[in-house]
């Protein structure tokens, strides 16, 4: 039978005289010739202690003691009324001391006393199910709470009387997406990158992404995968892979549904929703447009193209150039007009991942207030970072274009 293993759940009630609340707890799978001991270490693996040079011992509901030899017979030698023979906990198995349903008491440190509360479930479990592995060890699939130092220390040099470290100033790089450092590597040339999607040359697309720095421009690459895979499969596989694990990382605007997409086009799976040949950076041209100087536009669903709101007037010069939305309604999806606040959200998340901490405070003060645009397209400018800056918000805005395809049930072709 698969399912012979027990589950114990183990909650730390408290230690050093104090109680917790709430309990924080952890579910173990412990298999059928798994010791007391095997428990015993896996609980304070799972609640931290790095100290192991402290007694531990179990405690069942009938007073048995589960101990070292040589404690469970100092225990015995001063026990009041009834000796009860200690139990070895080097020796003796969980599945076969305890059944279904039973609670017991683990101590950990017996001067300091962290106990746990311990039941054992009444339904067996598949390590295999879950745990995805068959242990040599209990192991916890399942837990809550935080988990208290055993000396009750905040930090690495607290000894109980200093005062509490000042906070750092900024997050540290990992929470800043900025560690490991950047591996200085030459820039992505874009136009290149465009020629070779628009020519459809894989063998293009790969010499000009390969050994170059993409993380700015991930939507701009991504688009060009699919066409990379058809043709050299075995070549965009890594490449592949590593946009996809890029992207999810960075979860920027329209990161997740790109990467999903790559993801099945990888696996040579069917993607949901209407596929159209939509130009991202079109679309995103009409979708960010200041509300002020344009109320949007409309995309064809049957060739791709945007067209801006004034496509609409009859009066439009040149045979075709004016839309007829209202003929057929089901061809048109009306795109909106976003205005500036998405542009300045981009400033502030460009800024934010500068390395220079003098520089990204500049950039944070230029658009602080009005005019805050002008001051950081100056800013930017005067410390030759244009470029960067293009190729940066120039992805945000595809990204954005692609989830608002994806919020209305289509994928790019």
């Amino acid at each position: 039978m698969a399912r012979t293993w027990l589950s114990v759940t183990v909650e730390l009630l408290g230690g050093r005289g104090e109680e917790l609340w709430p309990w924080p707890g952890r579910i173990f799978a412990v298999g059928p010739s798994q010791t007391f001991m095997d428990l015993a270490n896996a609980i304070n693996d799972a609640f931290a202690r790095w100290d192991r040079s402290h007694l531990s011992m179990f405690t069942l509901a009938d007073g048995r003691v589960i101990t070292d030899e040589e404690t469970g017979a100092e225990m015995a030698a001063s026990i009041r009324g009834p000796i009860v023979a200690p139990i070895d906990i080097a020796a003796a198995r969980v599945a076969r001391t305890v059944e279904p349903g039973a609670e017991f008491q683990f101590t950990f440190d017996l001067g300091d006393a962290w106990m746990h509360r311990c039941v054992v479930g009444e339904v067996k479990v598949d390590p295999v199910e879950v745990l995805g592995v068959r242990p040599d060890s209990p192991l916890p699939y399942w837990g809550w709470g935080s988990v208290p130092d055993q000396y009750g220390r905040r930090w690495d040099t607290d000894d109980g009387e200093g005062r509490v470290p000042r906070k750092p100033d900024r997050p540290h790089p990992m929470l800043l997406h900025a560690w490991p450092a950047e591996v200085q590597a030459p820039g992505l040339d874009l136009s290149e990158l465009r020629g070779a999607i628009a020519g459809t040359d894989a063998a293009r697309f790969l010499a000009a992404v390969t050994g170059r720095h993409i993380d700015d421009a991930l939507q701009q690459v991504g688009a060009g995968i699919p066409m990379a895979l058809e043709q050299r499969r075995r070549e965009t596989g890594s490449v592949a892979v590593s946009v996809i694990n890029r992207l999810t990382w960075r979860d920027g605007p329209g990161d997740q549904v790109l990467a999903e997409g790559l993801l099945a086009s990888l696996r040579r799976e069917p993607l949901t929703g209407r596929v159209v040949p939509v130009a991202l950076d079109m679309l995103s041209t009409v979708l960010e447009g200041d509300p002020e100087l344009s109320t949007g536009g409309y995309l064809d669903l049957r060739t791709g193209r945007v067209y801006d709101e004034s496509a609409t007037d009859p009066m439009m010069v040149g045979e075709g150039a004016a839309i007829d939305v209202e003929e057929e309604p089901e061809r048109w999806l009306r795109v909106d007009s976003t205005g500036s606040r998405n542009a300045w959200r981009d400033m502030a998340a460009f800024a934010e991942r500068q390395h220079d901490e003098a520089l990204r405070e500049r950039l944070e003060r230029a658009i602080e207030g009005k005019g805050a645009f002008f001051r950081f397209r100056d800013l930017v400018h005067g410390e030759n970072l244009s470029e960067q800056w293009y190729v940066f918000s120039a992805d945000r805005q595809m990204g954005r274009a692609r989830e608002f395809l994806a919020d209305h049930g289509i994928r790019v072709g």
